[in-house]
């Protein structure tokens, strides 16, 4: 299954959370608290045990804006690593370079940082990088390229994010447009409306 290209409000509904962590989103999601369609607002049966985990490992994929196959992929990787698989899934989850620019403020959604990455907009370390699910490293550097500075977008939305509460792992300079990856972040520094737990119980089933 590739990625998703729909619509991100008719999923969030769906889901009932922010998948795309945008305010727009957010107002929207509060003024149709409901599924989409016209049996939205009609109360549902109880879903069953598998209905559960499969929701949250579907909120868990659409947050990160992948397709199944890399997002399983993923999985697998971090089942096999030491520590807390739940943790750990999510830590690579946000070391992939698309969100490490959507945290930065560089990009005002994983969909719109994924494209500023694939088009080359975007430096690991003085290098430019246009692969999506690039691994970032503790101490990697990030900073948009010299050409890319001028993009009207870019420049929106790092005027837009200059002054919010920055993320404990992650450092950033709007006045050079570039930012670190200080460490990869604990399960607690994470507010994602996420059971991980039951993401596990769906792929181990």
């Amino acid at each position: 299954m590739g990625r998703y290209r729909g619509p991100i409000v008719k999923i969030a509904r769906r889901l009932g959370v922010n998948i795309a962590e945008t305010e727009k989103v957010q107002k929207y999601l509060d003024r149709r608290p409901y599924a989409p369609g016209q049996h939205g607002q009609k109360r549902a049966r109880r879903p069953s045990d598998y209905a559960v985990r499969l929701r949250e490992k579907q909120k868990l994929r659409f947050i990160y804006d992948m397709g199944e196959r890399s997002f399983r992929n993923l999985f697998e990787e971090a089942s096999k690593k030491k520590g807390v698989t739940g943790t750990v899934f999510l830590q690579l989850l946000e070391s992939r370079l698309d969100n490490v620019v959507f945290r930065l403020g560089i990009a005002s959604t994983r969909r719109q940082a994924r494209q500023f990455v694939r088009h080359g907009h975007i430096l690991v370390n003085g290098k430019r990088v246009n692969i999506a699910g690039y691994r970032v490293k503790q101490g990697d550097t990030i900073a948009v390229s010299k050409k890319a500075q001028d993009i009207p977008f870019i420049k929106e939305n790092i005027e837009r994010f200059k002054n919010r509460k920055t993320f404990r792992w992650l450092e950033f300079d709007p006045t050079t447009m570039s930012g670190k990856f200080l460490r990869l972040p604990d399960r607690e520094d994470l507010a994602l409306p996420v059971n991980e737990n039951l993401v596990i119980e769906f792929y181990s089933r």
